[in-house]
């Protein structure tokens, strides 16, 4: 009787059918790289499919595609950054915030370390460049001003993507836009050492850096919480086991081998969100403040029309 029953139970089991998985499609902000960790490893291992999801990531071919490319729901997600995300509010989007990725700022004006700009107040009559025009340039002002400089005092110069050789070829004095955990390792394997001032400590509120973005009427809240739960996973794994999630993580692709990656690392795993779908209302409102101020937006928005708490939009 025992055999019968076992074997009718196990007949049922392989009967049944697998368990149904939700695809989300995440665009990247740009091609992989250290930045994108939790996302690959959340994969790798398995905490995707222990979600019951089959995630697509895509890469841009333009870094201004992808809060584009979610508000017209051709992804589901997009990584993006919170200052973009607040302009492209007030430009008409519909995005909302929904979980962070890096949840310290990456960016920072860089100079050469042995250059003649030592502190802030050197950059006075200098020229400094700037890769993507509107917001780079209202950081680097509200800086300045931090200083008692006027945004007359520097030459603000586009330098496009061309930031740590335009720094080292003496085009400029320095750059904003730059990320620590990039540009400042590029400058040393090319023999230059850079120096980093940090927005969040020259007048700049602190913000997310990586966030991930989606269309609120077209997004699946229930399944963008089960992704956020796998990359929080895949952050402690990073956090608990950084070499050996280096070590898994690289060997997904050839590219991500190479020595500056390799130094990147190390700058970057430390800042990734442990709590990706917390969110922090305060952080959203004083940078809505702070554009407002500076003149870069008319401000006004509040902070459910700039991000939602997944886990209640997730909610029976």
């Amino acid at each position: 009787m025992k055999q019968t029953l076992a074997t009718i139970i196990l007949a049922a089991g392989l009967a049944l059918p697998a368990t149904a998985q939700d695809r989300l499609t995440v665009m990247l902000d740009w091609f992989v790289n250290p930045d994108h960790a939790p996302i690959v490893l959340a994969e790798e291992l398995g905490y995707f499919a222990d979600a019951a999801l089959e995630v697509e990531t895509v890469t841009p071919a333009d870094p201004n595609d992808p809060p584009r490319m979610a508000a017209a729901g051709r992804v589901d997600l997009a990584v993006s950054y919170q200052p973009q995300l607040h302009l492209s509010r007030h430009n008409g989007l519909p995005l909302r915030r929904v979980g962070t990725l890096v949840s310290t700022p990456l960016t920072c004006l860089v100079v050469l370390a042995d250059g003649p700009v030592q502190e802030m107040a050197d950059l006075r009559h200098r020229k400094v460049g700037f890769a993507v025009a509107g917001l780079q340039e209202v950081m680097l002002d509200a800086m300045l001003a931090h200083h008692g400089l006027a945004p007359g005092d520097v030459e603000q110069i586009n330098i496009g993507w061309s930031i740590s050789p335009a720094l080292m070829s003496g085009q400029v004095d320095g750059v904003i836009g730059a990320f620590r955990n990039f540009e400042l390792n590029q400058l040393r394997l090319e023999g230059s050492e850079g120096r980093c001032f940090y927005p969040e400590a020259e007048g700049v509120p602190a913000y997310d850096e990586l966030i991930y973005v989606a269309n609120p009427d077209r997004m699946d809240a229930d399944a963008i919480a089960r992704f956020l739960d796998a990359t929080e996973r895949a952050t402690a794994f990073i956090l608990n086991q950084p070499q050996q999630a280096w070590e898994l993580f690289s060997a997904t692709a050839s590219e991500l081998q190479s020595e500056l990656n390799i130094r990147a690392w190390d700058d970057t795993w430390p800042r990734f969100a442990t709590r990706p779908a917390a969110l922090d209302d305060g952080r959203y409102a004083r940078f809505e403040a702070f554009l407002a101020e500076r003149g870069a937006t008319p401000g006004g928005l509040d902070v459910s029309e700039l991000a939602v708490d997944i886990s209640d939009s997730a909610a029976p």
